[in-house]
């Protein structure tokens, strides 16, 4: 692909200082880096990618309403975190974040523990102890 054929289809990126970085052939045959603001076979893969996590968020909220899990597994989700890389970013083992996401053990977790979460996930304790309506 020669440089000026990189896509710049504006969808994900508009308004960040985010791009993609691709390699291209310049005017002298040369492989240089370009950056691209985005293409739209990748834009319609992420935007069905994000359609996915949207579902699953939808089911779990239900689930919450219902008692059955916790705000923390909607926000994992929420930011593509399985239990795994919670329990690495969180410092907590595996077993003790899937106790977490039982409702009942979460409502009793003290203010340390929801802080190390909301800093994890990049939301407030407030944001974590909820879920949008």
């Amino acid at each position: 692909m020669k440089t000026e054929d990189v896509p710049q289809d504006l969808k994900y990126y508009k308004g960040t200082i985010a791009r993609d970085l691709n390699y291209a052939v310049d005017e002298d045959g040369q492989y240089r880096a370009v950056e691209s603001c985005g293409w739209a076979p990748k834009n319609e893969a992420l935007d069905l990618a994000w359609e996915d996590v949207h579902e699953k968020c939808r089911a779990i909220a239900q689930k919450i309403r219902k008692g059955e899990s916790s705000p923390l597994e909607y926000h994992a989700v929420k930011n593509l975190m399985t239990v795994r890389l919670l329990s690495e970013y969180t410092g907590f083992s595996k077993r003790l974040v899937r106790k977490h996401y039982r409702p009942e053990v979460f409502q009793t977790l003290d203010e340390h523990t929801l802080e190390i979460y909301a800093d994890a996930l990049r939301i407030s304790v407030e944001e974590l102890r909820s879920i949008p309506e």
